[in-house]
């Protein structure tokens, strides 16, 4: 039920003095939301920022009387002084619009996004004839790459039943060596001259980690799954500085047309995070991003050399944790189980590190005080995951850091109620249900489905469910997330009922793991996720209530603006 608020103020007003002056804006007349300190969803009609911070936020008569000093503080319940307010005050007519709090997805890639705009794009290709046209058509509009890159091909979609070759690549582009990453980034399928190029031939071995399909003679088909893409990866030419920044303009772009106020990168590098520095720098970052840092190798003691980096360029960039894998993805047959695939006998996926490895690994990154999140798709890696964490914390401690786990895909039932002794937080994506429902019971089974996307169930237990997309693995658009969530159906409303429908949540509990949830996780819940009194103004305004609106509408929310620290980023276009 709304609850409708009467004016807050935040309490560093009480402390201004006149000298001050800064601007204020005062946002009427919306149809606003947040949630409160207990998860309560609540009401608001008028909203007052100051200094890029909320100030208030209340009903219309009280915030605009706040505006024109003409308060008492009886009216409100306020000790606000006559001078506590500058003069200059911009008023925003919000026009009836429905106004949330800046959405955060608490895993994307950030310049996997950007790098998806300015290279082949296969996402939504519905046959292997269609990915086909689509890599000849790129390759036809940019002569010039000496490679031709890109990603999203999914063999499933295909209805295949088996992987694309090298062979039907070179059908359409034999000249120039050919490297597209599948969907979720854990394999690849290359052409026979990027094959060559990289030195692979029937006697080059496995890695650790990592697949290379072969045909009945043993020889590569080019599909590379996990470790055994960086064979390929390797040799591929580094982007330029240039294209580096210009795909992270694309993802700030992308990011904020979506309503995308904060996000947790997964993964990052020396290179990257210099990058972000200089855009925060220079105050061009448009989206708060939280870092985590690749793995706890030579990159990770360049970037942890002084410590973890906190609310850096005025609250936009934090790293203060570490990304690390146990195993590949549930497409590719990489997920580790801990029983065969139900559609491949003998095949158990691919665990990444050795129990003593990733324990080793945890407790280095927990050691230097970094937050601890880990890839875990299959039953078998969420065990490890769990094992590895409990072994860590009896050497190094660090269970206050809310270590996460990105994923906890398929978990064996019994393991599910570990979290909570643990103090891990489960880090999730709505959109791998609904993108996963068409393969997923053919690939474990209806038995192991049990512990799958099992959100209400963590929930439930009281473990802290923070919400992402996994972009450019899925879709950025965080609505697709929040309908994914609520209905587990896709955009068609199929399945009719939902998949899995006793997992789905609440549009609230979504809400709140798209916000608040997603910010605790990020040790950022003080500054971002709702629009409480002396938290940023991260904040957006939708064209529709998904609140009301039928719960198949809301994949198709619109975002009209989008609002970082009471600066715009964002218009949406007529």
């Amino acid at each position: 039920m709304k609850q409708l608020l009467r004016a807050i103020c935040f309490p560093a007003l009480l402390v201004c003095t006149p000298a001050i002056a800064s601007e204020q804006l005062f946002i009427d007349n919306v149809n606003g939301y947040t949630l409160s300190a207990e998860g309560r969803l609540l009401h608001f009609q008028a909203m007052l920022v100051k200094d890029g911070k909320v100030n208030a936020i209340g009903k219309r008569d009280v915030i605009s009387a706040l505006v024109a000093k003409k308060t008492k503080a009886s009216a409100a319940g306020l000790a606000l002084p006559k001078d506590g307010m500058s003069d200059t005050v911009r008023t925003i007519d919000g026009k009836g619009r429905t106004l949330l709090p800046g959405l955060i997805d608490a895993h994307g890639h950030v310049m996997g996004l950007g790098i998806k705009n300015i290279q082949a794009d296969l996402v939504g290709t519905a046959s292997l004839s269609k990915a086909l046209q689509r890599v000849r058509s790129f390759a036809s509009a940019h002569p010039d790459d000496a490679w031709i890159l890109g990603r999203g091909w999914n063999q499933v979609i295909w209805k295949l039943g088996r992987f694309p070759t090298a062979r039907e690549l070179d059908s359409v582009v034999a000249d120039r060596p050919v490297v597209l990453a599948r969907i979720d980034g854990h394999a690849v399928w290359a052409n026979s001259l990027a094959m060559k190029k990289a030195g692979i031939s029937k006697n080059t071995a496995d890695p650790v980690g990592g697949r290379i399909e072969r045909d009945a003679q043993g020889n590569p088909t080019g599909v590379f799954v996990d470790a055994a893409s960086d064979l390929l990866w390797r040799k591929v030419p580094a982007l330029t500085p240039q294209q580096w920044a210009n795909a992270l303009d694309a993802a700030l772009a992308e990011m904020a047309s979506v309503g995308m106020t904060g996000v947790a990168d997964a993964g990052i590098d020396v290179k990257t995070l210099n990058l972000y520095k200089r855009y925060a720098d220079q105050g061009r970052l448009t989206t708060r991003i939280y870092g985590m840092i690749s793995g706890t190798d030579a990159n990770f003691d360049t970037i942890s050399r002084n410590g973890p980096l906190i609310a850096y360029g005025n609250d936009f960039l934090t790293v203060r944790s570490v990304k690390l894998y146990a195993d590949g993805a549930l497409g590719s047959r990489g997920a580790a189980l801990l029983a065969p695939y139900s559609d491949q006998p003998g095949n158990r996926g691919l665990l990444f590190h050795t129990p003593a490895e990733l324990t080793a690994m945890i407790g280095k990154a927990l050691g230097k005080g970094y937050q601890v999140n880990v890839h875990a798709i299959g039953d078998g890696g969420n065990r490890e995951v769990l094992d590895a964490f409990e072994a860590a914390y009896k050497k190094h401690g660090g269970k206050a850091l809310r270590n996460r786990v990105e994923h906890a895909q398929v978990l064996a039932p019994a393991d599910i109620p570990r979290f909570v002794p643990l103090n891990l937080i489960a880090s999730m994506q709505p959109t791998h249900a609904t993108s996963d429902m068409n393969m997923a019971e053919a690939r474990v089974g209806a038995e192991r489905l049990q512990g799958a996307y099992a959100w209400q169930t963590f929930l439930k237990q009281g473990t802290h469910l923070a919400a992402g997309s996994d972009f450019p693995v899925e879709y950025s658009n965080p609505f697709f997330g929040l309908h994914a969530a609520v209905t587990l159906q896709d955009h068609n409303d199929k399945p009719l009922g939902g998949w899995r429908p006793q997992q789905a949540m609440s549009i609230t509990e979504a809400f709140r793991a798209f916000t608040v949830e997603a910010a605790y996780a990020a040790h950022n819940e003080g500054r971002q996720g709702s629009l409480a009194p002396g938290k940023w103004a991260d904040f957006i305004l939708i064209d529709r209530d998904i609140f009301t609106v039928p719960a198949e509408q809301i994949w198709k929310t619109q975002v009209l603006e989008t609002w970082v620290g009471g600066k715009r980023v964002y218009l949406r276009k007529p």
